[in-house]
């Protein structure tokens, strides 16, 4: 494993999120030394920062996570400090017994953590209750206020990948059906059937990368105060993703069969012809259906806003020696057709 790539993130996170880390750490920091005085308010700083996440809904996850782990954490301090009193080693025995307690209860590696963290830190600044009284409180302060900022200066809305993803999804599976019906009537090299189908599988990874940029979209939405002016939007796409992803897996499926049956004559077979053109009326209708649904930064020229499937195809049988090819060919197309269409 290289070094730079364990240290390294492959993008940076935006600049506001930053400071929006930053102003809830100062402003809990401030706000915790004033309401509980003594003490470095170091537990309200850190439950700020940790609380402001990339959406208010993970922000939520993250301050139930860090409270629940500060209470049990601070319980656990408090009760071996009662029993054992303040040698050195307790410290030790705190953190231990604070990940059985974690692991006992399922608790996710975040909780556990923190509930170490915490008994830990307790122990090492002080373990009477009042100071464990005033760590929790504290505590909530930070909790609360990095809620308050994710939530008050401009709420994060992941629209924007998700349509980028998904424009790019409905793009490059228009190109492929073309690419596929480009290859059919004419003879192929080893080489050219083999990129044909490596193009045909990049598919796959571009359909989970637009599945997984919507359900971030989806999920940054939540308890989200600007909801309301993006929810129609992921709606649409997420309608159009299901559409396409039985689409990608017949893509896939036809050129895979287009791969294993290839010979030099299946250009003169009539039904190739045919199902050529079909395929290319299916690219129109999926570039179409990306521009309908105002997924792609830079839409591509159609020659007509109407849908090209309009009929089912019906061909004459084929030769016996192509007959699997064709035949498999002519129920993905049927499938590709009844999902453009809307057909049940």
């Amino acid at each position: 494993m290289r070094i730079h790539a364990a240290i390294r993130a492959s993008k940076r996170s935006p600049l506001l999120q930053v400071v929006k880390s930053a102003a809830a750490t100062i402003a809990a920091w401030m706000l915790a030394g004033w309401v509980v005085p003594g003490q470095l308010p170091v537990f309200a700083a850190i439950a700020a920062l940790l609380v402001v996440q990339p959406s208010v809904n993970q922000s939520l996850s993250k301050a139930l996570e860090r409270s629940i782990g500060v209470i049990v954490g601070v319980v656990i301090a408090v009760a071996l400090g009662l029993l054992l009193g303040s040698p050195s080693w307790i410290v030790l025995l705190a953190i231990v017994v604070a990940m059985l307690v974690a692991w006992a209860f399922r608790a996710t590696p975040g909780t556990g953590n923190q509930v170490a963290i915490s008994a830990m830190l307790v122990l090492a600044l002080g373990s009477t209750p009042d100071y464990a009284i005033a760590r929790i409180f504290e505590t909530l302060i930070g909790v609360v206020i990095g809620i308050v900022v994710n939530a008050l200066i401009v709420p994060p809305v992941l629209v924007a990948p998700a349509r980028r993803d998904l424009g790019l999804l409905g793009r490059e599976l228009a190109s492929s059906l073309d690419r596929l019906a480009d290859a059919l009537p004419e003879p192929q090299t080893p080489a050219t059937l083999h990129q044909l189908m490596l193009e045909a599988r990049l598919l796959r990874p571009m359909k989970d990368a637009a599945e997984a940029s919507i359900a971030a979209g989806e999920e940054s939405l939540t308890l989200n105060p600007r909801r309301s002016t993006h929810r129609e939007e992921l709606v649409e796409m997420r309608a159009l993703l299901e559409r396409l992803t039985p689409i990608v897996t017949q893509t896939i499926g036809m050129t895979r069969a287009y791969f294993d049956h290839y010979d030099d004559s299946i250009g003169e077979e009539p039904a190739v012809t045919a199902i050529a053109e079909q395929l290319r009326r299916a690219g129109h209708d999926v570039r179409l259906a990306v521009q309908i649904a105002d997924v792609s930064p830079e839409p591509e020229a159609l020659t007509s806003a109407i849908p090209a499937l309009t009929a089912p195809l019906v061909i004459r049988p084929p030769s016996s020696t192509h007959w699997i090819l064709i035949g498999s060919l002519m129920e993905d197309l049927r499938r590709i057709r009844a999902e453009l269409v809307d057909e049940e």
